[in-house]
Parts: C-alpha cells; sequence; structure tokens
C-alpha cells in the first residue's frame, strides 16, 4: 500500500538565517537552442529520490517549450547520471558545463553531491539551482538554495515535537546518514535542544552509512532509549533507500508513533511507495510542500505530472515542488536579463518572486535562498 501525507500544521519562515544524455528534441542548429543540464543520480543509493527529480524537470522543460520556449529559442534537457558517486558529480557537471555549453543546471540531493560540484561551478561561472533540505552555513554566488535550511525545517519540526500538540517531547534521538547534512544539521540541533534545558544524557546520537539496510541494532537502540519513562522522538535525517529497511524495522519492531514518533526530514510520498504503511501511521516528517496541500496550484501540478508520467501512483514531493520553483525563477531571471549569460542571470534572480504549490509565492532572496512556508505532515493508511 503506497503511503501518502496529510498535513497537520502550517508554520512560516520569512527566509534563512545565514558524456549526457541529450533527451529528444527536433534537430536544429545548437545555437537554435538553450541547454539545461539536469545533474541527478539515475542509478546506486539515492536513485530512489533522485529519478524522480530527473523526471520533473524534464516535465517542465517540455511545458515551457510549449509555451514558446525561452528567448525565442526551444529549451534542450541534457540529463546525466552522476550514479550516487560524490567525485562523479563533479565530473558530470564540468562536462554539462564545458561540453555540453548548458546555461544552468538543476541537480544534486545530498550536500556531499552538492560540495563536490561547487568549484566546478565557480570555476566555469555557471548556475546550480539545489532543491533540497540542507545544513545551512553556506551561501555561493553560482548557487540558488531551493530547499529548505535548518531554520526552515529542522527547528521548527523540534518546536513543534516540544509542543503540546506535538507530544511534549522530553527524549531526543538524532539519527542520521554519515555525511556532512545530517552532522550539521544534528550539531546545530543538539545544541538547540541543550539551549532549551534539554540534558545530554536525554540525547542520543547515531549515525549510519549510507545504503545501510540491517536496521535491527539500530531501532533496539532507540526502543531501549525510549522505555526510560520519558516522551521520546526521533529525528532523523536518513537518506537515500536506506530509509526503506528503516521504516521496515520500525514496524518489525512494532515502534508506533504514539509511543515513540519519528520526525523525517528526507522522507516523502516517493520513499514510502511500496511499504505497507500500516504499522508506521502516525510518524511524521517536516517539509515545505506535500502532496495532500489543497491549492488550485498543486492540483494542476500534480495532474500535469500524472499526464507527464502517465502513471497516476507516481507521487509528487518537496524537492519536485522546489524545482518547479526554482526553474520559474530561472525562466523569470533569463527573460528579465534578455540572456542566458550566467553573470547576468545571477544578478537577475535576485528579487525575483513566482508562485508556489501551497498558494503563497516564493522569493529569491539576496543570500540565494527562498522564502519558504513550514508543514509538519503526518504518513497516512492510504495510498
Amino acid at each position: 500500500m503506497r503511503g501518502s501525507f496529510s498535513t497537520i500544521t502550517k508554520m512560516f519562515s520569512a527566509g534563512v538565517v545565514t558524456a549526457g544524455l541529450l533527451i529528444s528534441v527536433p534537430a536544429r542548429a545548437a545555437d537554435d537552442t538553450i541547454k539545461v543540464g539536469i545533474l541527478h543520480s539515475l542509478s546506486g543509493t539515492m536513485a530512489i529520490s533522485e529519478t524522480t527529480l530527473k523526471d520533473a524537470m524534464l516535465m517542465l522543460i517540455e511545458e515551457q517549450n510549449a509555451k514558446g520556449g525561452l528567448l525565442g529559442k526551444k529549451l534542450e534537457a541534457v540529463v546525466v547520471d552522476p550514479a550516487s558517486n560524490w567525485p562523479l558529480f563533479a565530473e558530470k557537471a564540468r562536462e554539462l558545463i564545458s561540453k555540453d555549453k548548458v546555461a544552468a543546471v538543476f541537480g544534486c540531493w545530498t550536500s556531499v553531491s552538492r560540495k563536490s560540484v561547487l568549484p566546478v561551478f565557480s570555476e566555469l561561472d555557471n548556475i546550480l539551482f539545489y532543491p533540497v533540505q540542507y545544513e545551512g552555513e553556506e551561501s555561493e554566488r553560482n548557487v540558488f538554495y531551493t530547499g529548505a535550511a535548518p531554520n526552515q525545517q529542522a527547528i521548527p519540526a523540534v518546536d513543534y515535537l516540544m509542543s503540546e500538540d506535538g507530544g511534549s517531547v522530553k527524549r531526543w534521538v538524532l539519527e542520521g546518514t554519515d555525511y556532512v547534512y545530517p552532522r550539521t544539521t544534528n550539531k546545530i540541533l543538539e545544541a538547540y535542544l541543550k539551549a532549551k534545558g534539554v540534558a545530554a544524557e536525554d540525547i542520543m546520537v547515531n549515525y549510519t552509512p549510507f545504503g545501510f539496510s540491517d536496521w535491527q541494532t539500530e531501532v533496539s537502540a532507540i526502543k531501549k532509549f525510549g522505555s526510560a519513562g520519558k516522551k521520546t522522538a526521533v529525528v532523523s535525517t536518513v537518506n537515500g533507500d536506506a530509509n526503506v529497511p528503516f521504516y521496515k524495522e520500525l514496524g518489525n519492531q512494532g515502534i508506533k508513533a504514539e509511543d515513540i514518533p519519528v520526525m523525517a526530514f528526507s522522507v516523502g510520498e516517493e520513499e514510502l511507495a511500496g511499504l505497507d504503511t500500516t504499522p508506521l501511521v502516525g510518524h511524521l516528517a517536516a517539509w515545505n510542500y506535500f502532496q495532500s496541500i489543497d491549492t488550485p496550484e498543486n492540483a494542476k501540478f500534480i495532474a500535469d505530472w500524472h499526464k507527464f508520467i502517465k502513471n497516476d501512483k507516481r507521487t509528487t514531493n518537496d524537492p519536485m515542488e522546489a524545482h518547479y520553483v526554482g526553474f520559474n525563477m530561472w525562466v523569470k531571471a533569463v527573460e528579465k536579463a534578455g540572456t542566458t549569460d550566467p553573470d547576468k542571470v545571477i544578478d537577475a534572480v535576485v528579487g525575483v518572486s513566482v508562485p508556489n504549490l501551497t498558494g503563497g509565492y516564493s522569493t529569491m532572496m539576496p543570500n540565494h535562498h527562498i522564502t519558504k512556508p513550514v508543514l509538519i505532515g503526518e504518513i497516512q493508511a492510504d495510498g
């Protein structure tokens, strides 16, 4: 049974504190198209999350071409597969910019992949739109961050769990994949919790590798930690396909949301697809978008997605919405600048506002992050 999220609370944050495969298009001279790079893993541990983002970008490019393209030219997608290999991300980024001459790149999921490509975008002076929540503490001229920073996801999620509505949690398990985003985010959260009066012995931190599959020991430790008589919650920064066995083991060991709720930062409808979510009902996720959002903009986006992908069961998710916002910002900035020249477009993007899918607008701030609503969703049993 496919899982879905219902939105149970909504908060707002003004901003942030801190060799390609050419998708077929009609034959034309190279100068007659504007090439757009898509840099997402289509194989390896992150393919479960990133393949959908590639498909979303292809849809957005197709829709823009149906409107007449951009600056009188059609857009041409250039898709590469960095294969969940972090050094390969840098190689593929260089290939997209130097060989394929793309005007901008939309891609990456993990922070380690983003950090791998940063020197390439700086050296070759191109643009990356990065669509996933991350640890913050970064603002690069050549990058636009359309995902959430900690104050737009992690901190509000912890505040919710501390509240009466969130269960008045007193003990905390910070469970993450072993790389920069979970470690930095958990460092921020640990300091935040201690500042709120949480004792060190009431915080447990654990990391596992990418692609981790044997969760029995880790989940047993969570269960034991939660048996001390204080309300306990798990804050999960587990990424990629490791989420599937993690949630399966939670169900196997009978950990229910009313006992030890899990608040995930990297799990959406896509990661739950194919899981029996019956034992997972009530577990939580913090994002800035869920498929269940009831707005005309979202209804159209979902309908367009199902038509494009030819599968009514394919879900939408938060990073897809971030690409939707980022792509529309790029289009608007190119039109504003009258050119795809990266330097001129970078200057033009700042201050651009476009509709998001939650019924409001997102604005690109001078620090290259966008304004976003903060949402808490609850896993439902229905597909």
